[in-house]
């Protein structure tokens, strides 16, 4: 039985298409993603969902208390049967409480070798910016499950990109996309949920 894996999204979904890619290539074969959620109502990931024929909802952040709008994502993830929670390019910090919902069973991705820049306040360009001012040579990706630290919980998977001459926080980002985060979050994805079918299986779950 596959695991059911719901997707929490903010903006384009470029790491959410290469989950999406991945399953519809055969190489998520222990999971299935069923529901993706996005925080805003005018992210492109919410098309990219559509057009894969996967459960697209929206769960409004901006202006409302956290404790009302993660009520509303967990009763999304409960409609779905969701097993397995990725944080793709999903810009709310989750409180302790949902964290507790789902152990070791959110993944996130952050595109940086942790624990070089990351934290509270690393995300998006801002780590790329991070970087080409320290003057590192190397950065990448990590793929780690969630806790109730910003990027503190157990690393899963990683994978090193060179800094080239010339590199500016865009083209930094898509070189790190390209070399790093697209093949390692289907990765972890397949990894993670094999482990959940098996519990399943074994009746641990």
């Amino acid at each position: 039985m596959k695991t059911k894996i719901g997707v929490l999204v903010s903006g384009g979904g470029t790491n959410l298409q290469a989950l999406l890619d991945a399953q519809a290539a055969g190489g998520l074969p222990s999971g299935e993603i069923v529901l993706v959620i996005s925080s805003r109502p005018d992210a492109y990931a919410l098309t990219r969902a559509e057009l894969a024929g996967v459960r697209a909802a929206v769960a409004v952040r901006k202006g409302r208390p956290q404790a009302e709008f993660e009520a509303e994502l967990l009763a999304l993830l409960a409609e779905s049967g969701v097993e397995l929670v990725i944080l793709a390019g999903f810009l709310s910090i989750l409180s302790a409480d949902f964290i507790r919902q789902f152990p070791n069973r959110i993944v996130n991705i952050h595109p940086s070798l942790i624990p070089a820049f990351c934290g509270e306040g690393f995300y998006g360009l801002r780590v790329h910016e991070a970087a080409l001012l320290r003057g590192v040579k190397l950065t990448g990706a990590t793929v780690h499950f969630v806790n109730e630290i910003p990027d503190g919980g157990k690393i899963l998977l990683q994978k090193a990109v060179a800094v080239e001459e010339g590199d500016t926080p865009a083209i930094l980002q898509r070189r790190v996309m390209e070399q790093a985060e697209w093949l390692l979050l289907p990765a972890a994805a397949e990894m993670v949920a094999k482990s959940i079918a098996q519990e399943k299986e074994n009746g641990y779950l």
